[in-house]
């Protein structure tokens, strides 16, 4: 009952204040229709002279017309004694730009006379009362009408110079009358304050009404003054509390206060169109606001506020409770450059307070579970706001994505940041609560809201409009997104248990299969609208997979996902799907090299493995057939190299454990030469695929080649420890399991180590685009590598797993020797066949490094037989070798 008659109170104390709008309003209709009937002839004779105008005028809104045709007088002296005065002589808004500012700052220079003067008036009301409370002087209420007195007759001062002298630049008591009139509306603020805060003379109500009706004056006040005496008020009103303070922390009924001195300045720039109004009015409503928030107002009062603020920067610069704003949005401006026109004021003024509620909401923690869930409803509330309320405004239609993205980046702070929400949630898991106790429904509510956005967004999607695909993007993304937020950081299931939590990602990708088939239903050839909600269905499929399944299950999820993914490419040609794809590919990578990653692999089930490996190789390589006949190069390069990449990675896996044979020590498999070149592997095969995309074009080449550069770095590292460092040929001894070579011959860690990287860089180079001087060095490297494998079998097949042994056999020297005549011998053969002076030159180079180091090496062993022998198949094959380097030059000169 109470709160009824507070309600009834407060409607017939703005009953008055409605009317002295309203009789102001029609006084001002009604000179607009004078000037109009005045220009009647006129215009009928310009629609002769100039039909192009007319055409131009047809075209333009009502309210432009009637601004083009009605122009409004300038106001040249202050009004006639009991007279109404005439509109502001401009029509569109006084946006506060750089030579705006510099004006104010010319006459701020010129007249800071008068600003100082309306300051210590102000002060001095203020400093009344508390200067009657310092020494007792008058009882509190009567401290309290003195100060309202003195602002009365501050305020009647002011009046009688503007009705006797004027207040426009050419009188002589120029901005006088703003100085006393904005003084006295500061010390009656003040004063209400005082009887709030300080002795509590009067109760919430009265003390809003008392701000009501000094407001209402302020804004009738205005209409006959100028901005001087709305920005005194409004500055002194926000400072009023800090002047009048008890010292006792700030109280919830400050946020109303603060408040209505938004609305006071809003509803001035609604009648005299002073834009900068509205902005000096709101800021100052959102900082002194969180300052009474940092001093104790409460956080449930501040989300009020905040939103509160939202809704009269809506409503009141256009004096309309059913926004109707035009476009264009300000997020679809910036969107377009500007292409589509920008914003009018009311739109953008209304974007940044929009802008500046989600951060308040976003950002604050709240004391207790009960305020975090508040936050969250605030969200929400703005969001439904935006999307149903204010759905005949397109100027509007982009702000809801401002709530709908703060959703599930609150939810990441309530984790990371421990905030009482999330800690009281996490704390209820089912191991720590105890038994047979029910389970929090946080989480549950949290998404249950962000169906309502979802719901709202679906909502605007299904009517007709130029943002359905806007919308329709907003209701498939919104819930779901907040699900798998939830799901990242909340981990519901540790509290209510993963069949519930299933369930309940289960039923929301029911309603995107719903939502799918109405826009199958509306959307006649263009299936954009139902490719998305598809894929918002089977993400959440894929999601419950994970919450109930092993880490495969998701691994095997995401594949099938981006099957589909490619399918509905290839039956609707949606190029969007081709960003998925991408993203679909990444995410593979990231569980199968990361998380849990190549570790898992190396211990985890081999058939779970073979699965997971397997399965994305799979889906990448038939995602790659189903859009082959479609022009998606960069898709088709991503998905081609992740598929070979993946594939080299698998082989790499089962390879080392088919080696290890689950009985050796698995801690020191990094430190060996083959498990330094297993770690080197995926990032080589990361700077192939990377090169690979680089060539292929479009806008990411550079960035490509920078992640390109990176992985050729983090490759490099553990290349050169399993050439040098674990290099097996410096092992310390036989009984070091991580200096052995382990598996049969040819096809042992060597070849894991050294032949594979060296083939992977000579067999990828020709694929690749890239300048030459990377040829080169790919394809030396790759040499080199192999050369050293080559060198090292040879060593294991005459000393045996240990290449550490002392000392160089004949026999072992020989076989080095016949080795590089054969190396000598094939790269002559490539010489001829490829018609390439290069391939011959270092064939050479390699035989004339095979003489001497017989020369200077085998022979220093060689007696007798053996050393004529010797000599007599190394002249023979020297001979061989001579003719065949004569044929390749004049092969390669022909």
């Amino acid at each position: 009952m109470d709160g009824i008659l507070v309600l009834l109170g407060l409607i017939a104390l703005a009953i008055p204040v409605c009317i002295i709008v309203l009789l102001i309003g029609q006084s001002n209709l009604k000179w607009r229709l004078a000037q109009l009937e005045k220009q009647v002839t006129s215009l009928t004779a310009a629609r002769a002279v100039d039909p192009d105008r007319q055409t131009s005028l047809a075209a333009m809104p009502p309210a432009v017309v009637l601004a083009e045709k009605v122009p409004m007088p300038v106001q040249e002296a202050a009004p006639l004694r009991d007279e109404v005065p005439a509109a502001v002589g401009q029509d569109r808004p006084l946006v506060m730009r750089v030579d705006r500012f510099a004006d104010l700052t010319r006459w701020l220079t010129q007249n800071w006379v008068y600003v100082i003067s309306a300051v210590s008036l102000a002060l001095a009301g203020i400093f009344l009362v508390q200067y009657s409370v310092q020494n007792g002087f008058l009882p509190p209420w009567l401290r309290v009408v003195a100060a309202i007195a003195f602002g009365g007759a501050l305020i009647a001062a002011g009046e009688w110079l503007r009705r006797k002298s004027g207040d426009g630049e050419a009188a002589t008591t120029a901005h006088l009358p703003s100085v006393f009139a904005g003084a006295g509306l500061v010390s009656i603020f003040g004063a209400v304050v005082a009887a709030r805060q300080l002795y509590g003379l009067i109760g919430p109500e009265m003390a809003l009404a008392g701000h009501v009706l000094t407001a209402a004056v302020a804004v009738v006040l205005g209409w006959f003054y100028g901005p001087l005496l709305v920005a005194i008020g409004i500055v002194g009103a926000a400072a009023a509390p800090f002047l009048v303070s008890s010292g006792a922390g700030a109280g919830p009924m400050l946020y109303g206060y603060y408040a209505m001195i938004a609305a006071t300045g809003l509803a001035v720039d609604a009648i005299r169109r002073w834009a900068w109004v509205s902005v000096l009015a709101l800021g100052l409503a959102y900082g002194c606001g969180y300052v009474m928030l940092q001093s104790g107002a409460g956080e449930a009062g501040w989300i009020v506020y905040v939103l509160a603020l939202v809704a009269l920067a809506v409503a009141l610069p256009v004096m309309q409770v059913t926004p109707q704003h035009p476009g264009p949005g300000v997020i679809e401006a910036a969107w377009r450059e500007g292409k589509a026109g920008w914003p009018i004021f009311p739109v953008r003024l209304a974007a940044g307070a929009a802008l500046a509620t989600t951060l308040a909401l976003l950002m604050l923690p709240g004391e207790t579970p009960l305020v975090g869930m508040l936050a969250y409803a605030g969200l929400v509330f703005l969001a439904l706001y935006l999307l149903i309320w204010a759905e005949k405004a397109p100027g509007l239609a982009d702000l809801a994505v401002l709530p709908a993205l703060a959703l599930p980046l609150r939810l990441y702070f309530e984790a990371m940041r421990y905030w009482p929400l999330a800690g009281d949630y996490m704390q209820q898991a089912i191991t720590l609560r105890p038994p047979e106790s029910a389970a929090p429904w946080t989480a549950t509510l949290v998404l249950g809201m962000a169906v309502l956005v979802s719901l709202a967004a679906a909502y605007r999607a299904l009517r007709p409009g130029a943002m359905a695909l806007f919308y329709g993007l907003g209701a498939v993304l919104t819930a779901p997104v907040v699900a798998a937020m939830l799901e990242l950081v909340w981990q519901p299931a540790l509290v209510v248990g993963a069949n519930i939590w299933a369930l309940q990602i289960m039923a929301l990708a029911g309603a995107m299969v719903v939502l799918a088939l109405r826009f199958a239903a509306l959307d006649g050839d263009d299936h954009r609208r139902l490719a998305y909600a598809t894929l918002s269905a089977l993400s959440l499929v894929a999601l419950s997979i994970f919450v109930l399944t092993t880490d495969i299950g998701l691994t095997l999820a995401l594949a099938a996902l981006l099957v589909v993914a490619a399918g509905l490419d290839r039956r609707f040609r949606l190029p969007e799907m081709g960003l998925f794809i991408q993203v679909a590919v990444a995410a593979l990578g990231y569980r199968l090299l990361v998380d849990p990653g190549i570790d898992w692999a190396f211990a985890g089930p081999m058939v779970q493995v073979i699965a997971a490996f397997g399965g994305a190789i799979v889906a990448q390589v038939a995602a790659l057939r189903l859009i082959a006949g479609l022009e998606r190069p960069v898709t088709k390069g991503v998905l081609d190299s992740a598929a070979l990449g993946l594939a080299a990675v698998l082989a790499n896996v089962l390879i080392t454990r088919l080696i290890l044979d689950g009985s050796a020590d698995h801690g020191s498999l990094v430190e060996t030469h083959f498990g330094a070149a297993l770690n080197a592997l995926p990032w080589l095969v990361m700077m192939l695929a990377q090169i690979y995309r680089a060539g292929l074009g479009g806008g990411l080449v550079r960035l490509r080649q920078v992640i390109a550069a990176l992985a050729a770095v983090f490759a490099a590292l553990p290349m050169f420890f399993a050439c040098v460092i674990w290099n097996p040929l410096f092992s310390w001894g036989p009984e070091d399991w991580s200096g052995l070579v382990h598996g049969p011959l040819i096809l042992d860690t060597l070849a894991l180590a050294y032949a594979m990287p060296g083939l992977m860089l000579l067999g990828a180079q020709g694929r690749l685009r890239m300048h030459r001087l990377l040829h080169l060095a790919m394809i030396g490297i790759g040499a080199l590598l192999l050369a050293l494998y080559v060198a090292l079998e040879i060593r294991r097949f005459w000393q045996g797993d240990w290449l550490g042994a002392p000392g160089v056999g004949q026999y072992e020297l020989y076989t080095y020797t016949v080795a590089l005549i054969a190396l000598g011998a094939g790269l002559l053969y490539q010489s001829i066949a490829r018609r390439s002076v290069f391939l011959r030159r270092i064939g050479m180079a390699v035989i004339a490094v095979t003489i001497a180091k017989v020369f200077l090496i085998d022979a220093a062993g060689l007696t007798g037989l053996t050393r004529v022998f010797s000599f007599l198949g190394l002249g023979l094959s020297l001979a061989g070798l001579a003719w065949l380097n004569r044929w390749a030059g004049q092969v390669s000169e022909s």
